[in-house]
């Protein structure tokens, strides 16, 4: 293959109780690329599409994550990248991660598919530390590998995946209002109480679990986040009333996705899931701030040659 094009999935980072390990996939939204061999050696940059973004591959995400694995790689040839923006930078739903993600798995499949999914991890990580000014994997990890992952450790990375249940949906509503990763980052406890960190932990075991063990009611229990939304959610306009009206029509939970301002409620069932579309459709309804909603299946396969 000299060229192919892709489909690179949209992600929801931390799901509540699991801030900067958990992570799922989302189906129904994602960013398209085209990647070309070329002779001229290193990344180029040619066409961008749907935002305005660097064409520099040093100070683009999917250029550094790309840059990282040819310096790697060493091929005698080069590679040319055409980016078709569908996800908003600073959404929430992993828009950084889905470019890193990208240009590592196409230039992976064109080289011969050298690299396994934990490596191309590793390299999508340089990529998105130049989003969020920190090597994380809660959004690059389902983007690689599908459905629910948890990111056991960075160093060394160790991804685990997590099973997913048939008939999980999420709703996502995206306020069209920008929060930078790292801004969201930066008003974050640099400690918490031992009895936060309990529940928080607790509710993580149990999520693990109620995946394994198809537990609906149990995932329900577990979606509950005590160190990371109190904060975050200062950020979000409607946060609380999208929540209460989200768990209201039969949310099994509901949260920030990432770093906001998305906010994502996971449902047992695609009837479910329209009606808490609707549901907090009419929330935002009533304010003057725009907003995008989506309804996914979690999409178990992940990124995708189209």
């Amino acid at each position: 293959m000299k060229e192919l094009k892709i489909f690179s999935p949209a992600t929801v980072a931390n799901v509540s109780c699991g801030f900067d390990v958990l992570g799922f996939c989302l189906d129904t939204i994602g960013d398209e690329m085209v990647i070309k061999k070329t002779n001229k050696k290193g990344i180029h940059i040619t066409k961008i599409e749907g935002y305005d973004l660097p064409f520099e591959p040093q100070n683009n995400v999917a250029g550094v994550s790309a840059l990282a694995l040819i310096e790697d790689a060493k091929p005698n040839f080069g590679f040319e990248i055409e980016i078709y923006k569908n996800i908003k930078p600073g959404s929430g739903i992993g828009s950084s991660s889905a470019s890193a993600v990208g240009s590592v798995f196409a230039i992976n499949e064109l080289l011969g598919k050298p690299y396994n999914k934990t490596q191309l991890t590793n390299f999508a990580m340089k990529g998105e530390a130049l989003a969020s000014q920190c090597e994380h994997a809660d959004n690059i990890a389902p983007a690689i590998f599908g459905g629910f992952t948890l990111v056991k450790s960075t160093n060394p990375l160790e991804i685990l995946q997590l099973p997913t249940p048939k008939d999980l949906f999420a709703v996502i509503i995206h306020p069209q209002i920008e929060i930078k990763t790292s801004e969201s980052r930066a008003i974050l406890p640099k400690e918490i109480s031992l009895k936060n960190a309990i529940t928080q932990w607790s509710n993580v075991g149990s999520l693990v679990h109620a995946l394994h063990k198809n537990d609906y009611e149990l995932l329900s229990k577990s979606l509950t986040d005590v160190v990371i939304e109190p904060y975050r959610s200062q950020l979000i306009p409607y946060f609380n009333s999208v929540r209460a009206e989200a768990l209201n029509t039969g949310a099994l939970g509901c949260g920030i996705s990432g770093s906001g301002p998305s906010i994502f409620s996971l449902c047992h069932g695609n009837e479910t899931a329209q009606n808490i579309a609707q549901a907090i459709k009419n929330v935002y309804s009533k304010t003057n701030i725009p907003f995008e909603i989506y309804i996914s299946k979690i999409n178990t396969q992940g990124i995708k040659i189209l």
